[in-house]
């Protein structure tokens, strides 16, 4: 008998309870990435401390080393999520469409990411001045293919006569200045102009001046709108 109670203690969960259990699981990893998110924003990788993440994301630590077993774990999970999120949300045009809606596509996708992560700016520039272990990996996985794929946008414009003659380095890379400075120093810009840049009426103009500017900038007279 006592074999029995055994084997029946050690039988897998009815699956509305594993559901249940995945759910809870997943809810609890998502408010745990995003306390650290957070903390790493504000205080970067050497101050964030951990145990003030798993108060903010109502854990325990031991849960938090749980899932992430280390505070560098958990670092590079973070990045890699927001990286992930900001990747998929490069839309692509669809088939036939213009060499330009390949460019509006990168703009408009950055524009919606950086909006609903507003840290992610933050963390890639304290991971830039750190030339920490995630930086060569995200630049050979993620930014590098985006912009080769702007610039390969901007040369075949060129060649169908879509846009101007311009240099496609060049170009492709004051099309992603213009895009990131804007959230990237909006502490500082907040400071020159008074003024709330990523309250959504803000966004939204900033977004409306951008592709403004590149159209004008890039499509050959006799294609601007009128």
């Amino acid at each position: 008998m006592a074999t029995h109670r055994v084997h029946h203690h050690g039988q897998s969960l009815p699956p509305a309870k594993k559901r249940l259990r995945a759910t809870q699981r997943l809810a609890t990893i998502a408010r745990i990435l995003m306390a650290a998110e957070n903390a790493f924003a504000e205080r970067g990788f050497a101050g964030a401390r951990t145990d003030q993440i798993a108060q903010a994301a109502q854990v325990n630590k031991a849960l938090l080393y749980y899932y992430f077993k280390s505070k560098r774990r958990l670092y590079d999970a973070v990045l890699e999520s927001l990286v992930d999120q900001q990747h998929a949300a490069q839309r692509l045009p669809q088939p036939g469409a213009k060499h330009l809606d390949t460019i509006v596509a990168f703009v408009n996708g950055y524009v919606d990411f950086v909006t609903a992560h507003p840290n992610y700016p933050r963390l890639m520039q304290r991971e830039m001045m750190a030339r920490g272990p995630q930086l060569q990996r995200i630049v050979r996985d993620y930014w590098s293919p985006s912009q080769r794929r702007l610039i390969r946008a901007i040369e075949e414009g060129i060649r169908d006569g879509e846009f101007r003659d311009v240099d496609p380095t060049h170009t492709g890379l004051s099309i992603v200045a213009m895009t990131v400075f804007y959230f990237a120093a909006t502490p500082v810009l907040r400071e020159m102009l008074g003024n709330d840049l990523l309250r959504p009426a803000a966004v939204e103009a900033r977004r409306r001046a951008i592709l403004d500017f590149i159209e004008h900038a890039l499509l050959v007279s006799s294609a601007r709108k009128r």
